[in-house]
């Protein structure tokens, strides 16, 4: 069922967030889920007919003119902003579509189980583990995993997600990172390759190539249905970014369900629109 006092629209359960997305899958149809950092893109995201919309910090960031990495940078408290652009923005403008918040599940100055049952009353749908540590590597990620602000906590989270009811889509860059997410109850996998790149902030040189991306996709997907899991596997950043790169993703890709846009819908879109829009009125001649 929706929401049991409006009759419509989020917090939906776990399951009917599954059911939903099982439902655009047996249409064969690609699950379409996209970042908003803002209520006028959540509510377009919601006409665009995405399956899933996802609060991420960065999106403040993202759509302020500055890269999505400084949603992983100490530039603000990542689990207060998912929440104020969640109650303020996106959640009183969104009709129906399922709404995820960004938790940041390493955050040690939370008592993660009462932060997690604020998302759930403020009306969530589900969580995503975003800043993911699983993006960062070498020396510093060694530092984060032995000063107790490892990816561990974010399993952590997602199995107190799965005890609370709260459907989880998470971002790995690993196949073991996968497995522990799915084991941990997490019902959708999100295979994260990069930032991406394209756009006036998207990466350049530091991205893989096409076929280093789906390569990665492809042994994230392997190892967790080895595991024997329901799971729902989307693709994620770096080289693919267009229409065309997810449609090339899909063909190459076995298994795969669909795709997560951040960047590549809310600020390609704006990007693009808003240039192309101004360039109009200034071809205006008095």
């Amino acid at each position: 069922m929706a929401n049991p006092w409006t009759g419509k629209g989020n917090p939906y359960t776990k399951q009917e967030v599954r059911d939903r997305l099982q439902k655009v899958v047996n249409q064969k149809k690609a699950i379409i889920a996209a970042g908003a950092g803002t209520g006028i893109s959540a509510k377009f995201i919601e006409k665009g007919g995405a399956d899933l919309i996802i609060i991420y910090n960065s999106g403040r960031f993202r759509m302020a003119g500055a890269g999505s990495t400084a949603g992983m940078m100490a530039y603000g408290d990542a689990n207060a902003v998912a929440m104020e652009i969640g109650e303020f923005e996106v959640l009183p403008v969104v009709e129906e579509i399922p709404v995820i918040c960004g938790v940041h599940g390493s955050d040690p100055r939370r008592r993660m189980w009462h932060f997690m049952s604020k998302v759930k009353d403020m009306g969530f749908s589900g969580v995503n583990n975003f800043p993911t540590h699983s993006i960062i590597d070498g020396h510093f990620r060694n530092v984060l995993e032995e000063t107790g602000m490892g990816f561990e906590k974010e399993v952590e989270m997602v199995r107190l997600a799965t005890r609370m009811d709260l459907f989880s889509i998470v971002y790995v860059a690993k196949p073991e990172e996968a497995i522990q997410m799915a084991d941990a109850g997490a019902d959708a996998i999100i295979a994260h390759v990069g930032t991406t790149v394209g756009g006036s902030i998207g990466v350049t040189g530091a991205t893989v190539s096409m076929d280093g991306a789906l390569e990665r996709t492809q042994k994230i997907v392997d190892a967790v249905k080895k595991a024997n899991h329901d799971t729902f596997f989307l693709a994620h950043g770096g080289p693919i970014n267009t229409p065309e790169d997810v449609r090339y993703a899909l063909d190459h890709v076995t298994g795969l369900h669909g795709f997560v846009g951040a960047s590549s819908l809310e600020r390609m879109g704006v990007e693009a629109s808003l240039t192309n829009l101004t360039k109009e009125f200034k071809k205006l001649t008095l």
